[in-house]
């Protein structure tokens, strides 16, 4: 999960961190479709060697070649800048209701709405981080601009493409509608916040903090386990033995698996991105029923699929280019050509009417002479 190069450049960030995403969206789509190394390590170095700390650390880097020995010191800056383990402990505290209610609220919004309404409103989570990544920034690519505004609302319309290409109305839709933008909602306002509260993924063990995280959510929430259920919201009955396996690997795999690597890829690139390349997990998942189960799907699904894909290509650009918004360039340079053109016209005009006035004048001397 760390980064075992400090010295990436920010080109080799943004690509390591696009791979990333990719690799939970695919993740993602096989834990909904669902199917050691050992090694030995000396702890107790004082027992093998017979000098100080200090005077080992020393004598260990000398034995290091050039490009080893800047590693380590840069492996040695990284252990001194990050967070101690309590203060990990409150960010998770901070951030656990958040996680939690994002999720619930998607679940729940799943068995009261149709698929399709879920998705498309959930796709609003990259609208929702646009807004307040730009009201309060962790870095320079959160920079608001009319690109990325344009790429989010272009991802939106391909999954609005997709999901209705395969979509029943029901009676349902109002209540299921709220919790999907409520998800949306709170699954913007965590990532954004958690990126402003730590903005390098150094100086937090993301393993750490998610082990946190399901640690508040088990203290905190156990209660909810019997209002549920008694309550009869949602009933508990035993899971069958394959069922609970099942469970475990949808939770190892889809749960704490790919959200730990998604968010490791939301610090690599930004929170934009993160949530764009959410959006890609719905096309990937019906082209996966396409390749494996042969679901037919119309036309209108591989029509959404290709905006979807080119927002999402649109954002890893501009996330590596923070200053560049070319569809605001577009509408400047049309603007200012409109204006040109508009001043030529009331110069021309004005020429015109001067010459004509000229011309009056000259016509009333000559009657007057």
């Amino acid at each position: 999960m760390e980064n075992d190069d400090p010295m990436l450049t920010k080109t080799q960030r943004l690509v390591l961190g696009f791979l990333v995403l990719i690799l939970v969206d695919v993740i993602w789509v096989s834990s909904s479709e669902l199917t050691k190394v050992r090694s030995v390590r000396f702890n107790k170095l004082a027992e093998v060697r017979h000098m100080s700390e200090s005077e080992a650390t020393e004598a260990l880097l000398a034995r290091l070649s050039y490009q080893a020995s800047v590693r380590a010191s840069e492996m040695a800056k990284r252990a001194a800048n990050r967070l101690p383990i309590a203060r990990v402990a409150k960010i998770a505290l901070i951030f656990c209701l958040l996680w939690f209610i994002a999720n619930y609220t998607y679940q729940v919004a799943l068995s009261e709405t149709e698929a399709g309404i879920v998705n498309v409103l959930s796709s609003t989570s990259s609208l929702f981080t646009l807004v307040l990544a730009s009201i309060f920034p962790s870095n320079p690519s959160d920079k608001f601009t009319l690109s990325k505004l344009v790429a989010v609302f272009l991802s939106i319309i391909g999954i609005v493409l997709v999901s209705f290409s395969d979509l029943t109305i029901e009676s349902k839709l109002p209540f299921g509608a709220v919790l999907s933008l409520f998800s949306a909602f709170f699954y913007a306002t965590y990532l954004v916040f958690l990126k402003r509260k730590v903005d390098h993924e150094d100086k937090i063990g993301i393993p750490l903090f998610f082990g946190f995280v399901g640690l508040f959510n088990l203290l905190l929430l156990w209660p909810l386990f019997f209002f549920l259920h008694f309550s009869k919201l949602e009933i508990f009955e035993w899971p069958t033995r394959e069922q609970l396996l099942l469970l475990l690997l949808n939770g190892l795999l889809g749960t704490v698996i790919s959200e730990a690597l998604w968010l490791w890829g939301c610090f690599l690139t930004s929170s934009l991105m993160a949530t764009v390349a959410m959006s890609l997990t719905i096309p990937m998942t019906m082209l996966a029923d396409v390749l494996l189960k042969e679901v037919p799907y119309p036309i209108l699904f591989y029509t959404g699929t290709l905006p979807v894909l080119v927002a999402f290509l649109a954002v890893t650009v501009l996330s590596h280019y923070e200053n560049w918004d070319p569809v605001f360039d577009i509408l400047q340079c049309a603007y200012q050509n409109v204006c040109n053109k508009s001043r030529f016209i009331r110069s021309r005009f004005k020429e015109a009417a001067s010459e004509q006035t000229e011309a009056l004048i000259g016509i009333n001397c000559e009657h007057e002479a």
